[in-house]
């Protein structure tokens, strides 16, 4: 049986420091091409040297359950340096729909 991806796949990547395997699960949760989910993750990964971050970065799971699509928009550009999150957000809302 195959468990749906989530970004705490996504974290355990990360912080195993697989980010081949975190560029794999971003692009399937944000509808990201293979090469567009990489330069994501490695923003992630940069982002992630700011103490700062982390509450951002934990912010994205209350936007995507509750937040609009302007606050989610914003973390996702913050989080992952999007340019057009727009095909995220869609992808987002039918995975996580509320």
């Amino acid at each position: 049986m195959t468990t749906a991806l989530t970004f705490r796949d996504f974290a355990a990547a990360i912080m195993s420091g697989d980010r081949t395997r975190a560029s794999s699960v971003l692009s399937t949760l944000l509808a990201l091409p293979d090469p567009e989910a990489a330069t994501a993750t490695a923003h992630f990964a940069d982002q992630m040297k700011d103490p700062a971050f982390m509450p951002k970065a934990m912010s994205l799971r209350t936007a995507v359950q509750s937040g609009t699509d302007a606050e989610l928009s914003a973390l996702l550009t913050a989080c992952f340096g999007l340019t057009d999150p727009t095909p995220s957000i869609a992808a987002l809302r039918s995975r996580y729909p509320t």
